[in-house]
């Protein structure tokens, strides 16, 4: 008999093992939009966020025997479907390998998830490697993450204008972005600004007069912005119960979006107010934005904030939320009070990256050791052949 899952919840865990049995949950990722959506074409954030202490345990579980079971050496990234009014749940797919989904885990994370698969493919147990990011704790301690990220993919609908936009299970994303923060809404709006298509918040102008049956069409059937006709629908008032019916995404994540049209009505209600502008920047508000909606300049803005203290610290990447002191951790600015991040002199190298799509003539990769940047010598990028 077969049954459509088509709605429920998907979620994925990245879980690694060795030869003598040792396995561990590197992390979880929670798919913001239902199955149905490939998962290369989802909102996907780590860790999950609308689970329940007992379904986590219940899905991580069935991991840890899935990837027993089949006696994977190396990393195993599991996708299952959990239906959303029970507990009821299915194994969608298993990939006994390093994937994209493995790069986001381990991105997210901290944990290097290729490096330690390759050195249990040489004949390591994880009990005998040593984390490279901490150098005090081993493989086998479960990463912990103290943040929040969210990875949102980038579609090249803008590159073939007509190709049909709409999104099901076959994949039309050609890259993605990852963006962390202290909270989701941070981790969203830095993901949105990340895409390069033009839209440095959760607010598509093109939208302003779309009617209100195909604002409900977009919502229903899904295509690559309906992320922002979401925020439009919550805007003109639709309830959070309404657009969660509408699309299948949980309603913790649309109040989460409500929360941030929430606070575009403050910054316009308490125009120059410090706890306000304070609210804004910590739920990842750009200094642009703000200055929309208070009809200033950012650079107003910018020096509004700084007058007031209103800067961004460093948080550390670093495999075990700073339960450990970790020797090469990466960072990620936030507004909060503590700053982990201690510069130590050394010249700093910056690295160009190829941006959210990844096309056949790119720029290309850095191979030779990098270069300080200094006054005197910069680094030379040139097009690939």
């Amino acid at each position: 008999m077969k049954k459509s899952i088509a709605g429920y919840k998907e979620i994925e865990y990245e879980v690694m093992r060795d030869h003598a049995g040792n396995a561990l949950v590197v992390c979880n990722m929670e798919n913001i939009d239902p199955v149905g959506i490939h998962t290369g074409d989802s909102i996907v954030t780590a860790p999950v966020q609308t689970l329940s202490d007992r379904e986590n345990q219940m899905l991580r579980d069935a991991s840890l025997r899935i990837i027993q079971a089949l006696h994977i050496e190396g990393g195993c990234n599991v996708q299952l479907a959990l239906d959303p009014h029970s507990e009821h749940y299915f194994i969608i797919e298993v990939n006994p390998r390093v994937s994209r989904s493995s790069a986001l885990a381990s991105k997210a994370t901290g944990y290097p998830i290729a490096k330690i698969a390759a050195k249990i493919a040489v004949g390591l147990n994880l009990d005998e490697i040593k984390n490279p990011v901490t150098k005090t704790t081993y493989a086998e301690f479960e990463p912990a993450l103290d943040y929040v990220v969210t990875k949102i993919p980038r579609w090249p609908f803008d590159k073939f204008k007509q190709a049909d936009r709409h999104l099901g299970t076959q994949m039309k994303a050609t890259g993605e972005v990852m963006a962390i923060g202290r909270n989701f809404e941070e981790s969203l709006l830095k993901a949105v600004r990340s895409l390069e298509i033009g839209l440095p918040h959760l607010d598509d102008p093109a939208l302003a007069n779309v009617s209100e049956d195909e604002l409900s069409e977009q919502l229903i059937h899904a295509r690559d912005n309906r992320l922002f006709y979401l925020a439009t629908a919550l805007r003109r008032g639709y309830t959070i119960a309404e657009v969660s019916e509408l699309t299948g995404i949980d309603e913790f994540f649309v109040d989460k979006v409500a929360h941030i049209i929430a606070i575009e009505t403050a910054l316009r209600q308490h125009v120059g107010d410090q706890d306000t502008l304070w609210l804004a920047k910590r739920n990842g508000f750009t200094d642009w934005e703000i200055g929309q909606l208070w009809h200033q300049s950012a650079h107003a803005i910018r020096q509004q904030r700084l007058a007031a203290g209103l800067h961004p610290v460093y948080k550390m990447v670093d495999t075990c939320a700073a339960e450990f002191a970790s020797t090469t951790p990466y960072f990620y600015a936030t507004y909060e009070d503590e700053n982990e991040s201690h510069p130590d002199g050394r010249p700093a190298v910056l690295v160009l990256g190829s941006g959210p799509s990844v096309s056949a003539r790119g720029w290309s990769s850095i191979t030779q050791p990098c270069i300080p940047c200094t006054p005197s010598k910069k680094p030379v990028m040139k097009p690939s052949s």
